[in-house]
């Protein structure tokens, strides 16, 4: 009735005031009819305007529309009496069909609907009636004291009328008669009506009340109503309550949509089974989703809220989550394998387990749920781990067998019209769902500390460890695709991408690394198609170029870390490390093997330079240091690089001229550029060897020393390597190339050394040519300013004793008598010339910035 105008509201308060003079004492239920009538047929007579008021409009069509069948029912059975001589007389048919219309069913049904809207509506009137009148009462005797004390001001009031109010504030004893009429038992009309006189509440009100227990058990109960459009406008109610009500009053809407969807689950009604399949497009199915998404929806919002309640909120809201999840059949049941569980329908909408991350994501509430799990539901871990090695079990079934597996991830990527699941696509859907859900559950020693567990079809106990062999295993038994492939899909969901999602995460965990990474049975895994390829065994991979660059990838991470790089050199025990061989040894081997093309499944691969690259930097991460040089030495692997790129080197001076055909140009330019980028490659792994003194002894009997300078200051001049870190390594090298006589020739004879003077001079004398001067330039109080920090760094880096003594011996200082503003030092004499022997007036003059550049000088 929200499109009533202020004439039926005036039409109202007239009935209400007569009403209130026509009852005597206190009106605690709704006026009698006969009572309404009268007042009805007194406004009629005295109004004009009675039958244009909206609310009358309102009581005829609803009159019409429940008792106008019945009447016209009944006037076509009196025509026909008449005709035949029955009924006679117009007063006699209109007695017979009143009589009728009073005494049929829908009459009935209509007055009872109506009485009950209508004390709903009186009681709210003559409460804001009353409470108008103590408002009135209480403004009047504060005017009077006012006007006594002399202060009084002439403000309007807005409340003297209760129509220009908003009615949104319902007592507990309306709220009671709302739980009273959304019982089952009420007739379906009274529920609806009481249904929307509490969507239009606020949700406040409803959930901070004495009969919310009762109302949230009505309303459970009813959100399995099998009147859709009913169970539609709870389902509304919630998520109206869910958007506008604090964490502490939406939990309870949360547990009681979670209870009601786990006694469905349970319930006789529920029939879904996983072989069936599953029809989206099916309406029961589609309600029970929305209801599931509802819940999904709160579980990713609820924790930016939840640390600002007690505890017992947020225990109250995982534990009912993680009761119905839990949920399954009990083994006896016929249908307990095939039960299509409340997992699978949050994993369809939730397939990367999102709500689990954030539960997890604070120590606030990681400690609530892992504690649940333990506690009371640890079966839900061992349901994820059972699916990974199901899935698991099938691929690699399919795969010995030399059969396709199907490939989930991509089928629905070309598809996205599909309304409808098969059950292994259910299944599928599920593994990855649980899949994630270890992924991050491994992160924390909590989780870990969940394991191992014990799985009913399996005799021992599943450990981390074997959890970890079987994400490494996936990456090369389940379905994968070429790396260039995968670019062309913005979401990925195979096996083998998510896998790597969750072993790059462990990688930067430090602790979650030596915890679960770090044994000899996980990276034995991990190396099990490189020590296929190396002893010639049959491998049974789905993409082995993949799987050789997640395997690289993994490796390259793991070394970067001293924890990693100190496994993979001596193994999980450094004194049985003698016994077998460790991982770098099997990985320097495999290098050496595709340095040498001596791989016959990877021949003619387009990726086999990037295959290379990967473990190339998976060894230099190793003999960057000298523990791991010392290891790597006996294998000769500068040799086998140097080889390589000697090679590489020739067949790019043979790459012919490019001629005018459009298609051949684009070919050998394509061609030229992939040797060009492999040249590269090997000459930043041959000049790593330079960060060792032995590693530089090593690059100097390859003889491709003056090559991996120049190399080296391209880059420097193109300015590639701008981070921190690789200016760091470039500083490293650059001393150690110092100490050598050999080395420091290569870095003056490739410009190395008067680039950097020049750039320093630049920085000292000239300043930064682009920066527009908007204000004067503040002196510099620093032993050495920012600007020229970089390049001190490098100088000092650089001008070791071999260094000196190849660079200064038998050369003079220059002194002119003369120095130009244009001339630039070049070379490292100069430098000694212009900034610290400061011997006469012309180099004084000479320089712009004196006292900061000779200060440098001596510094």
């Amino acid at each position: 009735m929200s499109h009533f105008t202020s004439e039926d509201e005036a039409l109202l308060q007239s009935m209400l005031r007569q009403l209130l003079q026509s009852v005597k004492e206190k009106i605690t239920g709704a006026p009698s009819v006969e009572c309404a009538e009268e007042i009805l047929l007194h406004l009629e007579e005295t109004d004009e305007n009675f039958h244009n008021y909206e609310f009358v409009k309102y009581l005829r069509q609803y009159i019409k529309d429940t008792v106008g069948p019945v009447i016209e029912e009944e006037t076509e059975k009196c025509t026909s009496a008449q005709n035949q001589g029955e009924i006679s007389g117009y007063d006699t048919l209109v007695q017979h069909l009143t009589k009728k219309a009073r005494e049929s069913k829908e009459y009935r049904e209509m007055i009872h609907a109506l009485k009950n809207v209508m004390m709903v509506v009186v009681e709210s009137l003559i409460n804001k009636f009353e409470e108008d009148r103590m408002h009135d009462k209480e403004l009047a005797s504060k005017a009077k004291k006012e006007r006594q004390s002399g202060y009084y001001t002439d403000n309007c009031s807005d409340s003297d009328s209760s129509f220009n109010q908003s009615y949104a504030f319902m007592s507990q004893e309306q709220l009671q008669l709302l739980a009273e009429r959304l019982d089952p038992s009420q007739p379906k009309e009274v529920r609806q009506e009481a249904l929307q006189t509490l969507c239009l509440a606020p949700a406040s009100d409803i959930l901070s009340s004495e009969c919310w227990p009762s109302l949230r058990k009505h309303l459970t109960i009813s959100l399995a109503d099998s009147d859709a459009t009913f169970s539609e406008k709870i389902l509304r109610f919630y998520a109206k309550t869910f958007s506008s009500s604090p964490f502490n009053m939406t939990k309870e809407v949360y547990t009681s949509l979670a209870r009601h969807l786990e006694l469905y689950f349970l319930s006789g009604e529920y029939s879904l089974r996983i072989s069936a399949g599953l029809d989206v497009s099916n309406s029961d199915v589609n309600r029970l989703l929305k209801k599931v998404r509802l819940l999904n929806e709160y579980q990713k919002e609820a924790p930016s809220s939840w640390i600002r309640h007690p505890e017992k909120y947020m225990e109250e809201v995982v534990e009912s989550t993680l009761s119905l999840l839990s949920l399954k059949h009990k083994p006896n049941h016929p249908a307990s394998p095939d039960f299509l569980s409340p997992m699978h329908f949050l994993a369809l909408l939730d397939i990367k387990a999102v709500w689990f991350k954030k539960w997890t994501h604070a120590c606030y509430s990681r400690r609530v749920v892992f504690r649940l799990l333990e506690k009371k539901y640890k079966s839900l871990i061992n349901a994820a781990v059972q699916q990974c090695l199901d899935y698991f079990e099938f691929c690699k079934a399919a795969v010995n067998k030399n059969s396709k597996v199907t490939d989930f991830s991509q089928q629905h990527c070309s598809d996205l019209q599909n309304l409808s699941y098969t059950g292994p696509e259910l299944q599928y859907i599920y593994f990855v769902h649980s899949l994630c859900l270890l992924g991050r559950l491994l992160i924390y020693k909590q989780g870990q500390n969940l394991f191992p567990v014990q799985l009913k079809n399996k005799k021992d106990s599943v450990s981390i460890t074997d959890v970890l062999v079987i994400f490494a295993q996936l990456i090369y038994y389940s379905p994968s695709y070429p790396k260039t492939s995968l670019a062309a899909h913005t979401e990925n969901y195979s096996p083998e991408s998510l896998v790597m999602e969750i072993l790059q995460v462990f990688c930067d965990q430090t602790g979650c690394a030596a915890e679960c990474l770090y044994t000899d049975t996980v990276i034995d895994a991990l190396l099990h198609p490189v020590q296929s390829l190396l002893s010639g065994t049959e491998v049974y991979i789905n993409c082995l170029e993949t799987t050789l660059l997640d395997v690289g990838d993994i490796l390259a991470r793991i070394s970067a870390s001293d924890d990693g790089l100190s496994f993979l050199l001596y193994g999980e025990n450094e004194k049985t490390a003698k016994d077998s061989p460790t991982a770098a040894h099997v990985l320097v081997q495999f290098t050496k093997k595709l340095l040498h093309d001596d791989i016959s499944l990877l021949s003619g691969s387009e990726l086999m330079p990037v295959i290379k690259g990967a473990f190339i930097f998976v060894c230099r991460q190793m003999y960057r240091t000298c523990e791991g040089l010392q290891v790597l030495i006996p294998y000769g692997l500068h040799e086998s690089i140097a080889e390589a790129w000697r090679k590489t080197s020739l067949l790019s001076e043979r790459v012919p001229t490019p001629v005018t055909d459009a298609d051949s140009t684009s070919s050998i330019s394509q061609e030229s550029k992939t040797s060009f980028l492999w040249e590269g490659t090997l000459l930043d792994a041959l000049l790593n060897f330079s960060t060792t003194p032995k590693g530089l002894f090593l690059l100097h009997s390859t003889g491709a020393m003056n090559d991996c300078v120049n190399f080296m200051f391209n880059n420097l001049s193109k300015k590639i390597q701008t981070n921190e870190y690789e200016d760091f390594g470039n500083r490293i090298i650059v001393s150690q190339m110092a100490t050598t006589p050999m080395a420091a020739v290569a870095l003056q004879n490739s410009g190395f050394i008067k680039a950097l003077v020049t750039e320093l001079w630049a920085l000292l004398e000239c300043g930064k040519d682009d920066l527009r001067i908007t204000q004067p330039k503040s002196t510099p109080v620093d032993p050495i300013d920012q600007s020229c920090q970089k390049s001190f760094l490098f100088l000092v880096n650089l001008l070791t004793h071999p260094a000196i003594f190849e660079l200064l011996s038998k050369r003079d200082i220059p002194n002119k008598a003369m120095y130009s503003f244009r001339e630039v030092p070049t070379d490292i004499i100069d430098i000694i010339d212009r900034l610290i022997i400061l011997n006469s007036e012309a180099k004084i003059h000479s320089l712009f910035n004196y006292e900061q550049s000779h200060i440098f000088g001596l510094r």
